[in-house]
């Protein structure tokens, strides 16, 4: 026979174990998005990908990005257990201004998001950290460490965004599982203090 208690203990588990937040992966054309959703993802990342067209150059700016020959033009999506209880779905954004009416209907019911940076065009990720900033969704900005690209430290990537104090500033590389798995992890927490801030302030 089954208590009340193991009833309620187990209706409890269930809904721990359904425990999934929203995440933004996003960040400037050619940046690493679709990358990392892919790498960090435990199904099979969908892809809404299509190829460059000649037509497409007239408004996109390819500039250090000249082998890139695909493009997202809707979303990434993918999923990855943070641990036991906990799922993150994963959202990756276009880059194109031409997009981003997309973004308000992606962000919408969204923890927090990733705003990845390339320091060789650390202007590409600007408008992100303007978005997020603006609507008061917590994001942590990943730095990319693309081969033969400078190394900047999370202080001067900080400093050259003018980013909030506080927000944190995390070097990656967006095609390891672990490293992205960290940068996930660190933007769950962040995202929870911030929560945490709000609803003392809000009964202070």
């Amino acid at each position: 026979m089954v208590s009340e208690h193991s009833d309620a203990s187990d209706a409890s588990d269930g809904e721990t174990a359904a425990l999934a937040l929203k995440i933004l992966v996003a960040g400037g054309f050619g940046v690493g998005k679709t990358t990392l959703v892919g790498a960090v993802s435990e199904i099979r990342p969908l892809r809404t990908e299509e190829l460059l067209s000649e037509a497409g150059q007239l408004v996109d700016d390819t500039g250090g990005v000249d082998q890139k020959v695909t493009t997202t033009v809707a979303m990434d999506f993918g999923r990855i257990t943070i641990r036991s209880g906990l799922s993150l779905y994963l959202f990756g954004t276009p880059g194109q201004d031409r997009f981003w009416f997309l973004w308000d209907e992606l962000s919408q019911g969204a923890l927090g998001a990733v705003v990845l940076a390339d320091t060789r065009r650390l202007e590409d990720c600007f408008p992100a950290v303007d978005y997020f900033e603006h609507r008061h969704i917590p994001f942590v900005v990943a730095v990319n460490c693309f081969a033969g690209a400078r190394t900047y430290g999370a202080h001067d990537v900080s400093r050259a965004l003018d980013l909030d104090r506080g927000t944190p500033v995390v070097l990656c590389d967006a095609r390891d599982r672990d490293s992205g798995k960290e940068v996930l992890i660190r933007l769950v927490e962040y995202a929870g203090r911030m929560h945490t801030a709000r609803l003392l302030d809000s009964v202070g």
